[in-house]
């Protein structure tokens, strides 16, 4: 039985009791006591709405499983239009539509389109002419507005009153216009493109799970503020202890701390928020810790309460908070038809993924071949595959050894190309004698099969090439055509992709497919919280382009690919500033190299020195936009990140402790997000489910 089939057999069940004990608790005698009144779905229902009210249990049920509102117009022309509006092609047509009108700040002014992005070597970009982006712009706004449309409709207007997301969605698309309009009449030279900075809303707006994200978000900022202001209180404490210990004196070679870290309040505070992250360590000790090793126990103190203790708390208040708070699990107990644990294991099922089910082998009459198709079939062929797979590798490892030192034409390819032939006809032996083994079907109902086969095709495929290419067409060549680069380069591919194929064994080691298994579906299933993350990049790279385009200026301009080895300047070459890094292709020049600049700084090492860059060529003021930025991706994405890493890795391993290698496998179905965190959530009792439908505005339940 397919999914449709499942959602309208049980919705059929469910919501005609439903509907006979909203009848039955809804009739009183004249006594204040309950009517005693015999239900039956004939008799409650008409034989020609039975349709409308499956479709509607239908509708609900698939609002429940994808985090979609239930109020919403139920009649049957609308359910038509609420279904076709929710299919797939067009969600998938949304989708890319927010994805368009997202791509368009890559094009638009100041564009991204250059080769590199090294504010030494960058040539002027190709800019799109005026109009271009505009007109793909326009269609993206139109969409929008008849998503808006179809929305409102849907939900009626008492319900599109007191909805905060559709107004503001409205408001969006409004402004947005405006801003096109105001664009078109300057012939595209506005120095500000507002409606850059709200295109996110877009992407938010249109999940439902992402909102709920945010709503979970917002709840957990009070929770931390206190967490936060011990932090603050951390650094204010140390901040003035610094400053009392590190004076201006009157010997200057023990003035270093002082001036490097210490000279002013700002200058303190940024030292020790710095060192709060590690990055900055051990420097910022350095020049005090050489004159008295005492000064150590200031910085280790300072390190241990606020990096470890702080900051790991606001990690565990995070977690706990999100925790149980995105599955909201949908169970009643009923009388008739469904009970409260058959329902509880429909939608248990409903939220898992397919298990796949392999065919069965196939059988043979001979006996030979049966004693062939248990040796291909066994596990032990298996793990000789992966010690064939092994072996290859160690002999790629050697060669590349072996030719480290040497340049392309002292490079003897023909000893790898007869390595990797042997092993690619071993390849293709084991996958041939596995299908034999496993059928067709059965053989591509695994995916590592489908991996293996693939990539073993490519191989063959490649490695022909290469005979064809270069011992057949070239044969009367001489050695030194033979040898060139085209043909070193097409070996080195197919190393790439035969140390690719060693990916194989993760499958069948345990703890590698926990792990990797575990990462697969963090990727599925973090849809949200990467979503909130794209939305937090794009504004702060807006943002950060209207706040520092063109701030930084190179020394001087030099043509693409010119060494400047010798090229000297008055700027400061001091150890550790973004000039003597070389940090110049992070900029905030165009939006392609915002997006880098704030992934170096999120990853947290060396962020100080573009903190400390963009406040000598700005002001002071700067430093508020990279602490504000580090606070939302270290601190507030980065540690929700390892929470969830943690929660799931530890749900899939209690659960696959005691599983072997093929029960891992079979366990992946049951832990999304979503249900990883059923335990801590508090499910609605039957009387709050009851009066929620109750409340619906526009299903009426007698």
């Amino acid at each position: 039985m397919d999914s449709k089939s499942l959602l309208g057999d049980s919705a059929r069940r469910a919501y005609s009791d439903y509907g006979c004990r909203s009848k039955r608790e809804s009739q009183w005698d004249t006594s204040g006591q309950i009517y005693p009144v015999t239900c039956d779905s004939d008799s409650v229902f008409e034989q020609a709405d039975v349709d409308l009210y499956i479709q509607q249990a239908v509708v609900l049920i698939e609002d429940a499983i994808q985090y979609r509102s239930i109020n919403h117009r139920v009649d049957a022309p609308s359910l038509h239009l609420y279904r076709w509006y929710y299919a797939r092609i067009c969600q998938w047509g949304l989708g890319l539509t927010i994805a368009v009108v997202l791509l368009l700040a890559f094009v638009e002014h100041p564009s991204s389109l250059s080769v590199t992005s090294d504010s030494r070597y960058r040539s002027s970009p190709w800019e799109p002419p005026c109009g271009l982006t505009e007109s793909i712009e326009i269609i993206c706004l139109i969409i929008f507005i008849l998503d808006l449309a179809v929305k409102s409709y849907l939900i009626g207007w008492n319900e599109f009153r007191k909805n905060k997301w559709l107004i503001s969605y409205t408001i969006v698309i409004t402004v947005s216009i405006l801003d096109w309009v105001l664009s078109i009449s300057m012939i595209c030279d506005e120095k500000l493109r507002v409606r850059r900075l709200i295109r996110p809303f877009f992407l938010l707006q249109q999940s439902s799970l992402m909102k709920k994200t945010l709503k979970c978000i917002k709840r957990t900022l009070p929770e931390i503020a206190s967490v936060i202001l011990l932090l603050a209180l951390h650094l204010c404490l140390f901040t003035m202890i610094g400053m009392l210990l590190f004076p201006k004196t009157e010997d200057p070679l023990k003035n270093e701390e002082w001036k490097v870290y210490f000279r002013n309040l700002p200058t303190s505070l940024t030292s020790l928020l710095v060192l709060l992250t590690t990055a900055n360590n051990p420097d910022v000790m350095i020049p005090a810790y050489s004159l008295n090793r005492g000064y150590a126990i200031f910085f280790v103190s300072f390190s241990v309460i606020g990096t470890y203790f702080l900051m790991n708390l606001m990690t565990a208040i995070i977690y706990n908070q999100f925790r149980g708070y995105l599955l909201e699990t949908r169970q009643y107990e009923t009388d008739g038809f469904m009970n409260r644990e058959q329902f509880r294991q429909l939608f248990d099922e409903l939220e898992k993924d397919r298990i796949k089910e392999h065919p069965s082998l196939p059988h043979y009459n001979s006996v030979g071949l049966q004693k062939l198709q248990i040796i291909f079939s066994h596990c032990i062929f298996t793990i000789f595959g992966n010690a064939v797979a092994l072996a290859h590798v160690v002999c790629i490892c050697t060669v590349l050894v072996l030719n480290s030192e040497k340049s392309v034409a002292e490079r003897d390819n023909h000893i790898m190309e007869i390595i990797n032939m042997c092993f690619i006809i071993y390849y293709l032996f084991e996958m041939c004698v596995k299908i034999f083994a496993l059928s067709w079907r059965g053989y591509f109902s695994y995916r590592n099969n489908i991996f293996d086969g693939f990539l073993t095709i490519i191989l063959l495929i490649l490695q022909l090439t290469i005979y064809v290419s270069y011992r057949l067409s070239y044969a009367n060549m001489n050695r030194s055509t033979q040898e060139s680069f085209s043909l070193w380069e097409m070996v080195r591919f197919i190393n790439m992709l035969i140390v690719f194929r060693f990916l194989r064994i993760i499958p069948d080691i345990k703890l590698m497919a926990l792990v990797a298994s575990t990462l697969l579906d963090l990727v599925k299933n973090l849809r949200a919280f990467a979503g909130i993350l794209v939305v937090a990049y794009y504004i702060f790279a807006v943002f950060g382009i209207w706040l520092f385009e063109g701030a930084i200026k190179p020394p001087l301009s030099v043509p693409y690919n010119t060494t400047i080895n010798n090229i000297t300047s008055n700027l400061s070459t001091e150890c550790g500033t973004y000039e003597q890094l070389g940090y110049w292709p992070n900029n905030f020049d165009d939006f392609a190299a915002a997006i880098v600049l704030l992934y170096n700084v999120m990853i947290i090492n060396n962020w100080q020195a573009f903190m400390e860059a963009y406040t000598r060529y700005t002001t002071e003021w700067s430093k508020i936009y990279f602490v504000c930025w580090w606070f939302t991706s270290s601190v507030m994405w980065v540690n929700l990140f390892v929470a969830l890493i943690l929660e799931n890795f530890t749900y899939k391993w209690d659960r696959s402790n005691s599983c072997s290698v093929t029960d891992v496998e079979r366990i992946r179905y049951e832990t999304s997000v979503q249900l990883i965190f059923k335990e801590q959530v508090k499910e609605p009792t039957e009387e709050e489910l009851l009066y929620q439908l109750q409340q619906h505005p526009h299903l009426h339940l007698y």
